[in-house]
């Protein structure tokens, strides 16, 4: 690839971001509903073809945002397992890291709960880009759970018998984002029955984590 060649990809992939970057502020600000691709293009300082030059419609940049949302949260997770001395730390550690990825990038996390609800099935023999692409990343995220249940199976801080990790990951992800969004959604009744956000949150991994703790070794 000439020198040239190269300026000009880093220039369009440096334009992409910049327009993903945009959304994400419009969608932050409008929802995504009432969001429209002018209202990008005005944010992003660019014209609206070139938007569509980049992202044929709003559901192209949702999937953008929920791309760049997962990534970021396997990178949480990898840092939140890495900071931990054993597996049951690491999973109740990847559990706050979600938690904490809900509350810090609401934007990631309402694009992929939107995505998740538009795409309920996603068929892995599917030839189309955004679902090979959201499936991968969907694994890369897992793996990080996976690796912290097979280390906490061998230093013997979680029960030895998960026979499959990766489904007791997407089991483990299932309860938690059901719990991110029952806080988010509830979070008014809740405070009227006097349940503090932040405990109710701390103590629904507290009980996750109880079912995965090998017992005669002790707690967490």
């Amino acid at each position: 690839m000439s020198y040239v060649t190269e300026r000009r990809e880093e220039e369009k992939e440096r334009r992409r971001e910049e327009i993903i970057d945009a959304a994400e502020r419009v969608f932050s600000d409008k929802g995504f509903d009432s969001a429209t691709m002018d209202q990008v293009a005005r944010e992003a300082r660019v014209s609206r073809a070139l938007v569509y030059v980049y992202f044929k419609d709003k559901d192209a940049l949702m999937l953008a945002i929920c791309l760049r949302g997962l990534n970021r949260l396997r990178d949480l997770f990898q840092k939140a397992r890495e900071t931990e001395s054993n597996g049951a730390k690491q999973v109740r550690a990847i559990g706050g890291a979600y938690m904490a990825f809900a509350r810090d990038y609401p934007t990631h996390f309402a694009a992929m709960s939107r995505y998740e609800t538009q795409h309920a099935e996603l068929d892995p023999n599917d030839p189309c880009d955004h679902i090979l692409d959201m499936l991968n990343a969907g694994r890369k995220v897992h793996e990080q759970t996976v690796l912290a249940l097979v280390t906490g199976m061998a230093d013997g801080s979680l029960r030895p018998d998960i026979a499959n990790p990766l489904q007791t990951s997407i089991t483990l992800w299932g309860f938690s984002h059901g719990l991110i969004q029952l806080a988010q959604t509830k979070c008014a009744f809740m405070a009227s029955l006097g349940i503090d956000y932040n405990k109710f949150m701390e103590e629904g991994l507290d009980l996750a984590m109880r079912s995965l703790v090998n017992q005669p070794q002790g707690g967490v």
